[in-house]
């Protein structure tokens, strides 16, 4: 992790969560089968989230964990204490906010069938929930009620709790009636349809439940959710993260793109970042890096292409990728490291990130400061026109390169080791900040889409196996973070290149199929095949990197060493 010497802003403890649990009962619509979930509207004078649509749940009583409720539920034999406890705690706040009733008879003519309108009208809402169940022999159909998600509060709000979203099939011939002082107004909806009537501002909610309803409209019945979630973990668990978007307050998923960067910024969830995308001034993300981007937006480089500056006013400052041959980028970068540039690294010679070294550096001389070596590995031969480069040296792989520099807390230093990464580019390389555990990635690995492998300069044996490279650099520094040349900071550094190298071999197999099922067929063949979930304007870019998977299969095949 980051020093926290390194931090942008002091440290605030987030306030502690409670416990909760909420439920979507579902049921299919009579017209069509569509699915459909029950919600209410909360009270415009609730402390937590007012006058928003929900699900009904709320705060985990003792007694809900209690021995004796225990026993007085069915539960499935995978079903364990806790969740059991959870199911609990749903089954009675939906009861107590909406009269809705998951319990069944126990015994006699009706045992088996669940609760209908004479036991919900013989059960206070206000009085112990499990024991009068008992009392009318009903059990409660814990077993019924499964685990879709868990959600635990962003970190920047005054309360905070932690609840897992159940899910339950709405019983048979009952009807929700709300208690009129924490909910109101049940309906039954599509997801789709509640998404909807949001956009529109006729239906406010606030984001956990946004998300989940934007992931149960995938499912097409009540059985399709239940069958999904019968393994007994939740599909999926968040604990969201906020920044600033056009300066609106903005909030993020961890499988979303901006997430990382949140996490690395403001790590206690203070909401003090700003997202968008400008070129006309750094972002600082550490008190030692500063991000500038590039004014080359486009299909190839994202947002732009992310320029850094590592160290500070004290060591001196070392420019990671300065990018195109922009006068007023390279004035800006110039500019934030207060012309005390020390080295200037590419992470590979292509013309949106090398072309700006020799300017940068002719800056730094003509302003009477000494001449910082541009370092990096030569263009091979394979490399394109465009991708000439010849640094002043060459780096060697693991080689250190280091800042010293005096500090009020003492002598302080930014370390970059250097990692040859070839595949993206036979010249690529990354650098990885020791003493704060960050990974600056190059286009080796993007936030948001996958890096294009471009033979004969690019090749995807290389790729993989740096890839691997990487992967043992994270676990060996604990990194968390990984910088990239276009995007956000992705969080979750090891997690993030599984999930590239998942990608990339799953599209190999794929391109290996396309080939298998036309073996005669040419590239613009395979390409429909191998990437049929691509937008067919990206075809001809795809088809580079599918020329790279076609040479590691081949490369492969027995006679081919």
């Amino acid at each position: 992790m980051p020093r926290t010497s390194q931090q942008l802003h002091p440290h605030r403890e987030p306030v502690a969560t409670r416990l909760a649990a909420t439920v979507l009962l579902l049921r299919d619509a009579e017209a069509d089968g569509a699915l459909e979930v029950l919600m209410t509207r909360r009270s415009p004078n609730a402390s937590f989230a007012p006058g928003a649509y929900v699900f009904p749940g709320g705060g985990i009583d003792a007694l809900d964990a209690a021995p004796d409720t225990h026993a007085a539920a069915d539960r499935r034999p995978t079903q364990n204490d806790l969740h059991l406890t959870q199911a609990i705690a749903a089954i009675r706040e939906s009861f107590e906010e909406l009269g809705v009733l998951l319990a069944r008879h126990a015994d006699g003519p009706r045992t088996g069938l669940m609760a209908d309108a004479q036991d919900i009208a013989a059960i206070d809402r206000h009085q112990p929930f499990a024991a009068q169940c008992a009392a009318r022999g009903l059990r409660l159909a814990a077993d019924g009620v499964y685990l879709l998600a868990h959600w635990t509060a962003d970190r920047d709000l005054a309360r905070r709790f932690e609840v897992p979203f159940l899910v339950a099939r709405m019983p048979e011939d009952q009807e929700p009636v709300a208690d009129e002082s924490e909910q109101f107004e049940p309906v039954w909806v599509r997801p789709a349809d509640a998404l909807a009537r949001h956009e529109a501002g006729q239906f406010f909610m606030i984001f956990p439940t946004i998300r989940t309803l934007q992931r149960l409209a995938k499912f097409a019945s009540t059985q399709a959710v239940l069958d999904a979630v019968a393994h007994e973990q939740p599909l999926w668990v968040s604990c969201p993260r906020a920044g600033t978007l056009a300066g609106k307050e903005a909030r993020y998923m961890e499988d979303e793109m901006p997430f990382g960067e949140l996490a690395l910024v403001c790590p206690d969830g203070q909401i003090v970042h700003a997202l968008d995308w400008q070129t006309e001034r750094p972002v600082p993300l550490l008190r030692n890096v500063m991000r500038l981007t590039a004014p080359n937006p486009g299909v190839m480089t994202g947002p732009g292409t992310n320029s850094y500056l590592v160290g500070d006013l004290a060591t001196g400052f070392i420019a990671i990728d300065p990018g195109p041959a922009d006068t007023e980028h390279l004035d800006k970068l110039w500019r934030a490291a207060g012309g005390d540039i020390r080295m200037i690294v590419c992470t590979h010679s292509h013309p949106d990130h090398s072309p700006g070294a020799a300017p940068l550096q002719a800056m730094c001389v003509q302003a009477g400061k000494a001449q910082p070596p541009i370092l990096g590995l030569p263009s091979a031969a394979t490399a394109r026109a465009a991708s000439e480069f010849t640094p002043d040296r060459s780096l060697q792989n693991n080689e250190l390169l280091t800042l010293v520099g005096q500090a009020p807390e003492g002598k302080i230093t930014h370390t970059l080791q250097v990692i040859h990464t070839p595949g993206h580019a036979a010249n690529h390389l990354c650098l990885l900040l020791v003493e704060d555990a960050l990974l600056f990635s190059g286009d080796h690995i993007l936030n948001g889409s996958t890096t294009v492998v471009d033979p004969p300069d690019g090749n995807m044996a290389d790729y993989l196996d740096s890839l691997d490279r990487l992967d043992a650099a994270c676990a060996e520094h604990s990194v968390e973070f990984i910088l990239p040349a276009h995007g956000y900071v992705l969080g979750n550094a090891r997690g993030a290149i599984a999930r590239l190298k998942a990608h990339r071999l799953a599209r190999e197999a794929k391109v290996l199929a396309a080939m298998q099922a036309l073996p005669q067929g040419s590239m613009d063949d395979w390409v429909q095949r191998a990437y049929d979930d691509v937008p067919p304007r990206m075809w001809p870019v795809a088809q580079r990197s599918l020329l790279a998977h076609v040479e590691r299969i081949r490369s492969q095949q027995p006679g081919n060493d």
